[in-house]
């Protein structure tokens, strides 16, 4: 009995492991690590999260800066995430800083991160994937993440709305050329044949239809060229609030001036 009893204990202990590493095989199936991001941390359960991310072979320290900082650098190079990373010194301790013009988020070499907003969403998991040994970090960027306010241009698609400009032209005129034709033809201004006088209603018709086509893609091209103008001000508006050109951090920024890392 006792040989069977130890026997039963020793599979029981060994249940919860099995299960363990069951659990870890369905989170890597089911989660995209080298994609994740805010949705993947809301959708995981408690249990995914102890298996996915194990705290004993947690990356922590400088060493984790280094990769938070990076692989943020990395995706702010991209344009994925919008904000400004600086290193920092407080109370002794590096720790590095997020920030743009609507939140911020600080890492501490343990790994835990304080903030709030749009910013605070977009460093947590890339604390979290970053802390991971598995993780390979991007390499991180040269020079400078966001640019100058006078450094962001307008009319992106500047040659597709010239294009679009073109042929909506060009329907205009031609539009306008058939009206012209039409009314001659049916003022007896210009001599034609009976059969094409009788089509001259179809000309119109026609002419009428490129009218209203080249217009409406003339309104397209201004709109695009508008929205354009409005997103690139909206942009440099960010751009100066997150102090990129004035070297200024904003003032809901818990860091002193003092605390940047020369």
């Amino acid at each position: 009995m006792a040989d069977s009893d130890s026997g039963t204990e020793g599979v029981d202990d060994d249940a919860p492991e099995k299960s363990r590493e069951e659990l870890r095989r369905e989170v890597d199936d089911k989660y995209d690590f080298e994609n994740f991001g805010p949705e993947d941390m809301a959708e995981m359960s408690l249990e995914e999260w102890e298996v996915a991310f194990d705290p004993d072979s947690w990356i922590t320290g400088t060493e984790l800066l280094d990769r938070v900082e990076a692989d943020l650098k990395h995706r702010i190079a991209i344009r994925e995430v919008f904000a400004v990373v600086e290193r920092i010194t407080r109370d002794g301790e590096p720790q590095l800083a997020a920030y743009s013009d609507e939140g911020y988020a600080i890492v501490y070499p343990d790994g835990s991160v304080e903030g709030r907003g749009t910013v605070l969403r977009d460093v947590k998991p890339t604390v979290a994937l970053a802390s991971m040994d598995e993780y390979e970090v991007p390499e991180m960027p040269e020079g400078g993440q966001l640019p100058q306010p006078d450094e962001v241009t307008e009319g992106s698609g500047e040659l597709g709305n010239k294009l679009m400009q073109t042929i909506g032209a060009i329907h205009v005129l031609g539009g306008i050329g058939m009206i012209i034709a039409w009314l001659l033809i049916v003022l007896g201004v210009v001599g034609v044949a009976d059969a094409v006088r009788d089509g001259a209603p179809l000309l119109a018709l026609v002419g009428g239809a490129f009218f209203v086509f080249g217009l409406f893609v003339l309104l397209i091209v201004a709109n695009a060229r508008l929205s354009d103008r409005f997103r690139s001000e909206e942009y440099r508006n960010r751009l100066r609030s997150a102090g990129v050109e004035s070297g200024m951090r904003p003032d809901f920024l818990p860091v002193d001036e003092k605390d940047q890392d020369d």
